[in-house]
């Protein structure tokens, strides 16, 4: 059988969501705990990667059992046993081909700069130098859903096919102290968001122009755009499935 996990996780103390040598990482954290409850080897199969320190208020993996499980109970008892900065919040049997990364048909990032300082928000914030313009930048950030090549914005020598990707949503909006970027897509690259909010922060600070942000893209030349942006600043909010692949509860915990 088929369970899908809702979940959140703080990702400071994290090298990202995948397994890797050497390193402790939240799939790790969740195979371990997993195995011990269910007293079966069990591989927890995510949506996508998050990058070191990248945090995820709302996340999606998926794993198999021959056990059936009491959810809600589960659940607690679960949580008992991680520790404090990951939380699962739903639990539920699905389709024996539904898949947490695959059937995902968009996946959507926040991005937090701070515009003064601010001691509660400075592990969740990044603080610039300048206040951008957000017109500007929404100026730029409109651009990128009529691209599909990122590979300006592409962490260098990954093991991907290709670099297209179908953005749906880009904006920036004010709220209180903080210029908080979304972006919506199909599928990301290793480093895309942080390598587009860091260019687009060029564009806000007018360092480039709209028009130069647009000709960056057209190089498909990752040393010409801006610079990554710190990971802590950077959410994963949501991934989005067919209403036929699962029922999320989601919007009662993000």
């Amino acid at each position: 059988m088929r369970y899908f996990i809702e979940l959140q996780y703080r990702g400071t103390h994290y090298h990202g969501w995948q397994i890797q040598p050497n390193a402790i990482t939240v799939q790790e954290v969740l195979n371990q705990t997993l195995s011990t409850l269910l007293k079966e080897e069990i591989n927890v199969v995510g949506a996508g990667r998050t990058d070191t320190g990248v945090h995820a208020s709302y996340y999606v993996a998926h794993f198999d059992t021959e056990k059936t499980i009491d959810t809600e109970n589960f659940v607690y008892k679960w949580n008992r046993f991680l520790p404090n900065d990951i939380y699962i919040f739903g639990l539920q049997q699905v389709a024996g081909d539904a898949h947490a990364r695959f059937s995902a048909i968009a996946r959507e990032y926040k991005y937090y700069v701070s515009t003064r300082k601010n001691p509660f928000r400075q592990d969740f914030s990044y603080r610039h130098t300048c206040k951008p313009a957000i017109d500007l930048m929404n100026e730029a950030a409109g651009i990128l859903l009529s691209v599909e090549d990122f590979t300006s914005f592409s962490k260098l020598h990954t093991q991907v096919e290709n670099n297209l990707c179908d953005v749906q949503f880009a904006q920036w909006e004010q709220k209180a102290d903080e210029q908080v970027f979304t972006i919506r897509a199909n599928r990301f690259l290793r480093n895309m968001v942080r390598a587009i909010v860091g260019t687009l922060l060029d564009v806000g600070c007018q360092k480039i122009s709209p028009e130069e942000f647009r000709r960056i893209i057209d190089y498909k030349n990752r040393s010409k755009a801006g610079f990554s942006v710190p990971a802590h600043a950077l959410f994963l909010t949501d991934i989005i499935y067919p209403e036929e692949i699962f029922t999320p509860i989601k919007n009662n915990y993000r």
